[in-house]
């Protein structure tokens, strides 16, 4: 569709406009019909004309009755018209933008190739995931708590004080965490369908650790439980060390789902026969390092299981927490039979997690893999106890 204008400066920035997105000789056309009167129209043209002197731009005209009209206007010459208009070229904007977006810091070399790719994308005067080369200020805190989480500066730290030590404002990280994933994603693997703040939790960047719910025939070093027998044991994961077994468990099954974790230990180990752990979606790092602590209080005979959601993220968790212990695990109702039998195929596919061929979930993520792969939320089944024996 022609672009049309009334405003002889706004023709020439869109001229551009398109020339820094790629367009080589660009036109716009005068919007006779639109031109509040004929003292609008002269001045409009007395400008074109101007520019047209200047070598910026070349004029077009019309045809029989209207040879006498301009009919566009072509980008003639891209310096001159930069100069003409007073113009700074948005290449030259992206350069000095991108030096300062890693300026003073040492950066790990991907976050400088990332620069480099925003520089690209500003000098062709179009946005990096909504920011514009005008913001720059804001994306280099992005880059500044990117880089500081790749030296495990977030380590123990709360999400606030995390951003107010690294960029001196507590609120800056809330602000820009989709910026600050989108940089790392490219260097940590996340979970394939979480949202930013979902990301950031799962390496260890969290407000504050969530409880871990753990079930079974356990005590906590300096207080004997048997006599209270709780549904289930609230604690925070850096406790995970006080937790004693009263009895060898027959299995240790962490679950994604709360309600599959509620239901798992009243419907269907309601004596107590394993330890079954709720560990909130995506685990979280303090979780993780809980569940190695606990894993590492069972014989090498005691099976492990996990059961989480048949889809991408589900092998992304299940191969999250098997790293995490640092030992076998076995899928607890999440297999190829049971995704075929009763899954369906989702509108929208994502890649499951990449794990090695000897993974307990490497068959399951290699079909998730495959067109026409079905996919099954945990909360469509009923639970059953694992096959420990």
């Amino acid at each position: 569709m022609a672009r049309r204008f009334t405003d002889a400066i706004g023709l020439l920035n869109d001229l551009l406009n398109r020339f820094e997105a790629g367009a080589a000789s660009p036109i716009a056309h005068p919007d006779y019909p639109a031109f509040p009167s004929v003292v609008a129209a002269d001045a409009f043209l007395k400008q074109i004309r101007e520019a047209e002197s200047a070598g910026a731009v070349s004029l077009g005209w019309g045809r029989g009755p209207m040879r006498d009209q301009v009919a566009h206007v072509r980008l003639a010459s891209a310096e001159i018209l930069y100069r003409y208009l007073r113009r700074t070229p948005a290449s030259r904007i992206a350069e000095d933008a991108a030096v300062r977006l890693v300026a003073g810091a040492a950066m790990h070399d991907s976050l400088k190739n990332s620069a480099s790719q925003v520089a690209e994308v500003w000098g062709r005067g179009k946005t990096w995931h909504g920011f514009a080369s005008s913001d720059v200020e804001t994306l280099r805190d992005a880059f500044v708590l990117a880089q500081a989480i790749l030296a495990n500066k977030h380590l123990g730290v709360d999400y606030k004080t995390f951003s107010r030590r690294t960029v001196g404002h507590s609120k800056t990280l809330e602000r820009i965490e989709g910026a600050v994933v989108r940089l790392l994603s490219g260097i940590l693997e996340f979970p394939p369908g979480a949202r930013p703040r979902e990301a950031l939790r799962a390496i260890g960047l969290e407000r504050f650790a969530p409880p871990l719910l753990i079930a079974g025939k356990i005590d906590l070093d300096g207080a004997d439980l048997s006599g209270i027998s709780p549904l289930y044991l609230g604690i925070t994961p850096k406790e995970a060390d006080r937790v004693r077994f009263r009895e060898p468990p027959a299995y240790v099954l962490t679950i994604e789902n709360f309600a599959s974790f509620n239901r798992h230990i009243a419907e269907a180990d309601p004596g107590r026969l394993g330890t079954t752990m709720y560990v909130g979606g995506y685990p979280s790092l303090a979780t993780q390092q809980a569940l190695r602590t606990i894993a590492g209080l069972v014989s090498e005979q005691t099976p492990i299981f996990h059961w989480s959601d048949i889809d991408p993220d589900g092998t992304w968790i299940f191969h999250t927490i098997e790293r995490a212990v640092d030992r076998p695990i076995r899928a607890h109702l999440m297999s190829v039979e049971v995704a075929e039998r009763l899954g369906q195929v989702p509108f929208k596919k994502s890649a499951p997690a990449r794990c090695p061929p000897d993974s307990g979930i490497a068959a399951l993520a290699a079909y998730l893999a495959k067109d026409g792969a079905k996919t099954l939320e945990q909360e469509e089944l009923d639970p059953v106890l694992p096959e420990f024996h």
